[in-house]
């Protein structure tokens, strides 16, 4: 393994923010972050992984980014059994349902979820939601 992926999706930036703040908390738990945006990266880069996070803002009625994010985890679900996966994204409006639905679909698929729950901030993450990231990184890289 040459580092732990972090991969995400964002449209304001508020979740790429997010996951750079993953990304250094594995860094400063020893470890090697790969932040990647989900468009540049396939989902095969994950199968022999054994642990690894994802990220993506709630769109819509509070569902994955439906283009590139929502195909990329469909993919990944039908591989995930046994693996530990971070969540984490940003929200706007709603109770963080598009969260729990994703929780939901990685447990059903067989995933451990890192830390228990994803981690959510509302619009731009602020320094406790920066310092959640970086715990969940944290967490990934032990």
């Amino acid at each position: 393994m040459n580092g732990l992926y972090v991969i995400y999706w964002s449209q304001t930036g508020n979740t790429k923010e997010m996951a750079e703040a993953v990304g250094e908390g594995i860094t400063e738990a020893g470890k090697t972050a790969m932040v990647v945006e989900v468009g540049s990266v396939s989902p095969d880069v994950l199968k022999e992984e054994s642990v690894f996070a994802l990220g993506c803002p709630a769109m819509g009625a509070e569902v994955l980014e439906e283009e590139e994010m929502e195909p990329f985890v469909a993919e990944v679900e039908k591989f995930v059994s046994g693996k530990k996966v971070a969540l984490f994204g940003s929200y706007g409006w709603g109770d963080g349902e598009w969260m729990r639905d994703w929780e939901a679909r990685m447990q059903k698929a067989g995933a451990e979820l890192v830390g228990g729950a994803g981690v959510m901030c509302n619009e731009a993450p602020d320094a406790d939601g920066i310092a959640a990231c970086k715990a969940l990184g944290a967490q990934m890289a032990q």
